[in-house]
């Protein structure tokens, strides 16, 4: 391979979705050959598909170790990382994912490509910014530039599977569970699709493009996707944060979790990455300093690559193993682990058969080149050794060649579609043993008939997985369930109902339970699903009774105030609605209606969750909005006197907030102990209005939404952004809400009322009797208004514009509001009659008759 001297040496390093690979790409195709080394088959053949499309099928080449494309006139050459051919000149190479030197397993066949594989012209190597040590200790002479994330990542937290966003991978770490995954999906929300690297090439496009396609909204994939597959992916959920590596039962390193949870947004679009939360809250979950270093690409460098010679000494076996066991020399550098090819070669050193037949280098090296052959089966060293002698024993004997018979033999018995779902993934397993062999071109005598055999049975073994998958998931719920049916009748058929709420009639799923609510299975229709339901409903009366008495002792951390826009108020007990919010007495003591869900229970059962749950929201109202409670209980208190009483009666009913206009007629009134009983509720008596600052918090706004929502029997409206001083151009809707919620309707923009007074006080400071004034408008600026707001604003106040000169500033007058008066002497009434109840009420003390 080229090394010339000014070739070109790039490193480009950053997280997910930097665009690495496509410029590496459109670099490639710019030189007059190329190859391009990946960490996975799937993606170098994703590779290859696009680089097929720009430069034709006669110019680009595919190689792995299962599968060989390479026309006679290839000019680019897609390959795996250990398919690289190094003996060949390129003008372009690149390495991508090159920090996986640091895999225990197949690190050190990465870091011999960085060292090794150069191009004529250019070299670019791709990888994560922790990279950037080890390259300035390695090659440096490599250019290193960095390059940012398109789009931004975030977390979002553990997701029930029923409530996953469209657009979403859930990512599970074996075969049994992305099958259980998949599952749940097919039953929850219409179907997946499933990636894994069992999949041939052709199968695994397919369901791609299916997601792609917006067929389905959901994939499954294993960790395969985390290597670079492109998907248009809006969220990546993990169905767990371990894996089983080949050694050990492991957590996730943060890098790993970076690189899958990548995968989510693509270009421009932003993605969100969490854990498959369980339904009773369980389950996998990221650590805080985990979710900060993914958010923020911020991963501890690299400190260390493993490394093994790529140039080993063949002069006989116990060379060869001493040159693949020697120490590196180099800083930095670390010794491989022994991986499966070293530990076979070892194991069949050992056996004098097989150490006579790889006498001189040739043979030394056909014997190596024999214990590469893949592990794909995962059926260990020892047991592998023998698959390898096996086919060593046929390559250094006769025409050294494996016997076209026995291979026939071996593709024989793995071509039938029969048996379960773990049958055909262990047949695909072995037929990429056998694609592999058949893609080496010396250990066959038509290898070219044989390649086409391995590849033709592995996508017919992994299209017969997919529709056994099928079958599984519909068929055996029509045999089983219909067979025992018949057998015993729905009366006598067990019903289970598990932790996480699925209800099982005979093992197979019939619906779930959400809290109090059953759901029936859609998927589960057939002709007996009444008998079914009826058998299950005995037992659910059951369960609902337990529910319930879990849900009288619960803490009140289990309980959430549920005000999503557009929908009643309701409060939900664990995740799932138990109660809706109406009119009360008060708005501080709304009624509480139980959910129908809850109609099961005994007279009994519903007066004790609903005394539970009244319990609760008394607490929380008190919480949160005392002052509101105790200005709701002074205005209702016979020996508050009756002049507050008219002050604080509308103030209890506007939730703590009321226009000064509204209660004009009590404020004169007051005497000066009287005003000071109101301050002490809290309340502040402004220029344009009365509030409770303490009131005007997020939290408290949400509640005081809620509960007028609820004594309306309203939808919930929109809640004014948390904090948020200033609205701008508010909706009907979200205008209305902000109104009860304390914001003043200023023309196109909302003030909050506590910050209209603080400009009320500024303008009334700034003023010198009624001479014009200029007032100062850093305030109104800092809070984003307007000048037609602030303009509208000060004629409320009682101020008139005045302009003199040519001065383009303007100057305000003081004009004064007009005086509070009280109105005009309520007309006697006959004794009994209500609007004479009202007039005494809002007369002042000792006018009374």
């Amino acid at each position: 391979m080229g090394n010339a001297p000014d070739g070109r040496l790039i490193a480009v390093l950053g997280p997910t979705n930097t665009g690495k690979t496509h410029l590496a790409i459109e670099r490639m195709c710019g030189h007059s050959s190329g190859l391009m080394g990946f960490p996975l088959r799937l993606l170098a053949r994703e590779v290859y598909d696009r680089v097929v499309k720009q430069k034709g099928e006669a110019q680009v080449a595919l190689v792995t170790g299962e599968e060989k494309i390479v026309p006679p006139t290839a000019r680019y050459f897609l390959t795996t990382a250990e398919s690289m051919p190094l003996d060949r000149d390129f003008a372009f190479v690149a390495l991508d994912e090159a920090q996986l030197g640091t895999d225990p397993e197949r690190g050190h066949v990465f870091t011999d490509r960085l060292l090794r594989a150069r191009g004529r012209e250019e070299t670019m190597i791709l990888g994560s910014e922790s990279l950037r040590p080890m390259l300035r200790a390695l090659v440096p002479g490599a250019e290193i530039t960095g390059r940012p994330r398109f789009s931004t990542l975030s977390y979002a937290g553990p997701k029930k599977l029923s409530r996953l966003p469209k657009r979403s991978v859930i990512v599970a770490f074996s075969a049994e569970e992305v099958y259980a995954v998949a599952e749940m999906l097919r039953r929850l929300r219409g179907g997946a699709a499933v990636v894994m690297g069992a999949l041939s090439p052709r199968t695994r496009n397919a369901q791609v493009a299916m997601y792609q396609a917006g067929e389905v909204d959901y994939l499954v994939a294993t960790d395969a996707i985390g290597m670079g597959l492109n998907m248009d992916v809006a969220h990546v959920a993990f169905a767990s944060l371990r894996k089983f590596d080949g050694r050990r039962s492991r957590r996730l390193t943060v890098p790993e979790m970076a690189q899958i949870a990548g995968r989510a947004g693509r270009h421009q679009r932003d993605g969100s990455f969490g854990t498959l939360g369980s339904e009773g809250g369980g389950g996998a979950l990221f650590e805080p300093d985990e979710v900060f270093a993914i958010e923020n690409h911020q991963f501890p460098p690299l400190d260390h690559l493993y490394w093994r010679t790529g140039l080993p000494d063949f002069r006989g076996v116990d060379a060869l193993i001493a040159s693949l066991e020697a120490r590196p020399d180099r800083p930095g550098l670390r010794a491989a682990p022994q991986s499966t090819d070293l530990a076979v070669l070892k194991r069949l050193a050992g056996e004098p058969d097989m150490a006579h037949r790889a006498r001189g280098a040739a043979m030394t090296k056909r014997l190596w080149d024999a214990c590469g052959l893949p592990d794909f089966r995962k059926t260990g060293p020892e047991h592998h050794a023998r698959l390898v002698a096996r086919i060593f024993q046929h390559l250094s004997e006769g025409d050294r060649r494996i016997p076209a018979g026995w291979f026939a033999d071996e593709l024989a018995r793995l071509d039938t579609v029969q048996g379960d779902v773990e049958t055909l993934a262990d047949r695909i397993a072995a037929a990429r043993t056998w694609a592999y062999i058949a893609h080496r071109a010396d250990w066959l005598a038509e290898p070219g008939h044989w390649a086409d055999r391995t590849r033709a049975l592995e996508e017919k073994l992994s299209d017969a997985l997919h529709d056994r998958l099928t079958q599984r998931f519909v068929d055996r719920r029509t045999s089983v369930l219909l067979r025992d049916l018949s057998a015993r009748g729905a009366d006598m058929l067990p019903v289970t109902i598990t932790e996480a709420g699925q209800v099982l009639v005979a093992d197979e799923a019939i619906g779930h339970l959400t809290g109090f609510r059953f759901v029936a299975d859609a998927a589960a229709r057939h002709a007996d699903m009444k008998r079914l339901l009826a058998a299950a409903e005995r037992r659910l009366g059951t369960e609902l009774a337990r529910r319930a008495a879990a849900l009288i002792e619960d803490g009140d951390e289990a309980f959430t105030l549920a005000t999503d826009i557009g929908r009643p108020v309701a409060i939900f007990w664990r995740g799932d609605v138990v109660a809706r919010l109406g009119r009360g007495k008060a708005l501080t003591e709304p009624r509480i209606t139980l959910h129908r869900t809850l109609d099961p229970l005994s007279p009994e059962q519903r007066g004790a969750v609903a005394a539970r749950l009244r319990s609760w929201l008394d607490a929380q109202i008190g919480r949160h909005l005392a002052p509101l409670v105790t200005i709701s209980a002074a205005a209702r208190d016979a020996a508050t006197p009756a002049l507050v009483r008219a002050l604080l009666v509308p103030l209890a009913d506007g939730g703590g907030v009321v226009a000064r206009e509204q209660v004009a007629a009590a404020l004169p009134p007051l005497d000066r102990p009287q005003r000071h009983a109101v301050g002490r509720l809290g309340l502040r008596i402004g220029t344009l209005d009365l509030f409770v600052p303490a009131l005007l918090k997020p939290e408290p706004i949400r509640w005081r939404l809620a509960l007028a929502a609820a004594r309306d029997e309203a939808m919930m409206p929109p809640l004014p952004p948390a904090g948020a001083a200033m609205i701008d151009r508010p909706g009907p809707l979200l205008a209305g809400a902000a109104r009860r919620a304390g914001f003043r309707l200023l023309g196109d923009q909302m003030l909050r009322v506590d910050l209209v007074e603080r400009l009320a006080r500024q303008a009334h400071d700034a003023r010198e009797g009624k001479r014009p004034f200029v007032p100062d408008a850093s305030l109104s600026t800092s809070l984003g208004l307007k000048p037609p707001a602030v303009a509208r604003l000060m004629r409320l106040l009682g101020f008139a514009q005045h302009r003199a000169g040519h001065d383009s500033a303007i100057a305000w007058l003081w004009r004064g509001r007009r005086p509070e008066r009280p109105g005009p002497a309520p007309r006697p009434q006959r004794p009994g009659n209500a609007f004479g109840s009202l007039a005494s009420l809002l007369a002042p003390e000792g006018t009374h008759g």
